[in-house]
């Protein structure tokens, strides 16, 4: 009877018997797969119909406790983000330079913290919201992908206990390799000093399997989607 160490040592022997393929060697007649192509195999399916794409962008935001408004146009925007501040009573807000988060922190008429250029971190860990823009929404987890250009910086979407998002809803792509495509579009070479994925607001489960929202950051996500 063979050992359990002979049958090891066999089946070694067998695989040493085998030709290995060398490093980057591809048979002409296989198809040829992109990074993209083999993340797909074992990622979700995602629809290819928009609404339908928006209806599991949606489903994703309750499972993650994310708040998602979609606004019919720039103004009813304003209106609902009014609604926000004064339920919770906001006293002072932060945002950026990127014109919709600017102009959105202007019409609360409230004292406002503008991450661009500077700012001081003793008054932006002060504000009861941080308000930024994005580079992307992604309909298969849920996620706001930002960047440090699109989010002003890297404490802007960390430090106010309540992130305001403002997105376009072309914004909108299905899937993670959709996503990195995309920030290869805008980016190029050229990558910002941050990348984040963003997947509902800041929590942990690590005592008793108990789930704390806002553990290492903000404690609410708020997604303002606008024509």
């Amino acid at each position: 009877m063979n050992t359990e160490r002979e049958n090891i040592l066999g089946r070694i022997g067998e695989a040493l018997r085998l030709t290995a393929p060398q490093p980057g060697h591809r048979d002409p007649a296989e198809p040829l797969r992109t990074a993209a192509t083999a993340a797909r195999e074992w990622l979700p399916v995602v629809e290819e119909q928009t609404e339908s794409r928006w209806a599991l962008f949606a489903r994703k935001s309750v499972e993650l406790k994310t708040t998602l408004v979609l606004c019919d146009s720039p103004s009813d925007a304003t209106t609902k983000l009014l609604e926000i501040g004064r339920a919770e009573n906001w006293q002072r807000v932060a945002c950026h330079g990127k014109a919709a988060a600017a102009n959105l922190a202007a019409s609360l008429g409230l004292p406002t913290v503008n991450t661009t250029p500077s700012y001081n971190m003793a008054e932006l860990e002060s504000c009861d919201a941080g308000i930024t823009e994005c580079d992307a929404l992604v309909a298969q987890t849920g996620s706001v992908l930002l960047t440090s250009r699109s989010g002003g910086g890297r404490a802007l979407s960390v430090l106010p206990p309540h992130h305001i998002v403002i997105a376009r809803r072309d914004q909108l792509v299905p899937d993670l390799p959709a996503a990195y495509a995309q920030l290869h579009a805008t980016y190029g070479g050229r990558w910002p000093s941050l990348i984040a994925f963003i997947t509902g607001p800041s929590r942990t489960g690590d005592i008793e399997r108990i789930l704390v929202l806002g553990a290492h950051g903000p404690k609410k996500l708020t997604i303002l989607v606008v024509p």
